[in-house]
């Protein structure tokens, strides 16, 4: 199943095109999850939202939602992945009353980390068997063979990234499920992706990937409302290459 959403989902400039304006902040979730399955969480990267926040999350979101999360700054930044046990569990602790809506959670490394296998092997491992992980590399000495192995050992999957329409970093398989961020396209307006760049990731994934497994695609493109406008046009694409994508708005 192709899980697709955006990035986020409280953007001021969406208001008219799509947020209505009758409709209030405190329930733009609420719509926004009656159109799409799924939502990257970023600001759980910023700040660690208390338990209430995740519980009044779960209230909002139908049952087939699914919520992934950003992991804490603290630990990938501040820490860069030392002594990992004590911020792991304490988002483990605060994103549990989510439940069955919590989805992948995204370990976003520092463009000034370079490669260290044995800490990030030693951060991977504080994770329960039951939670899915994916790893997004900036910097380039960690695009190699050997961590591609120890990302295949743990079944974490390695974030497939695009900035400009060019991959950042490489382009494999190392769990059943994938997971493919988009942050800025090259058409116009800016910074929306064109069908050209969407059909080539179309093709990408269903290379890799079957109909069958789960594949999460957000678009972090979010001015101008490019973000929604592109993840429907992907919808379309991705399903001629004989992928199942989740819902998305009518455009």
């Amino acid at each position: 199943m192709l899980l697709v959403g955006t990035s986020g989902w409280q953007y001021r400039d969406w208001r008219g095109t799509f947020y209505p304006p009758g409709v209030p902040t405190r329930r733009w979730l609420e719509h926004y999850a009656e159109r799409f399955r799924t939502v990257e969480v970023n600001n759980t990267f910023y700040r660690l939202p208390p338990a209430e926040t995740f519980t009044a999350w779960r209230a909002t979101l139908p049952d087939d939602f699914v919520m992934a999360l950003k992991l804490s700054r603290y630990l990938t930044h501040y820490k860069q992945l030392r002594e990992p046990e004590e911020p792991v569990e304490r988002f483990l602790r605060h994103a549990a009353p989510l439940g069955p809506r919590v989805g992948p959670l995204l370990l976003q490394l520092p463009p000034t980390l370079a490669a260290d296998r044995s800490r990030l092997a030693d951060a991977l491992d504080r994770f329960p068997a039951s939670v899915r992980v994916a790893v997004e590399f900036r910097h380039p000495s960690w695009f190699d063979d050997e961590t591609l192995s120890l990302l295949a050992a743990r079944k974490v999957a390695l974030v497939l990234a695009d900035r400009r329409s060019r991959p950042l970093g490489l382009v494999e398989r190392t769990a059943d499920w994938g997971y493919l961020r988009l942050h800025e396209g090259r058409a116009k307006p800016w910074p929306c992706y064109g069908d050209q760049a969407l059909g080539r990731w179309a093709e990408r994934l269903a290379s890799r990937w079957g109909p069958e497994d789960d594949v999460f695609v957000y678009f972090n493109n979010d001015p101008g409302g490019c973000a929604v406008r592109d993840a429907c046009r992907f919808a379309t694409l991705a399903e001629r290459q004989g992928l199942r994508p989740t819902r998305v708005p009518a455009l």
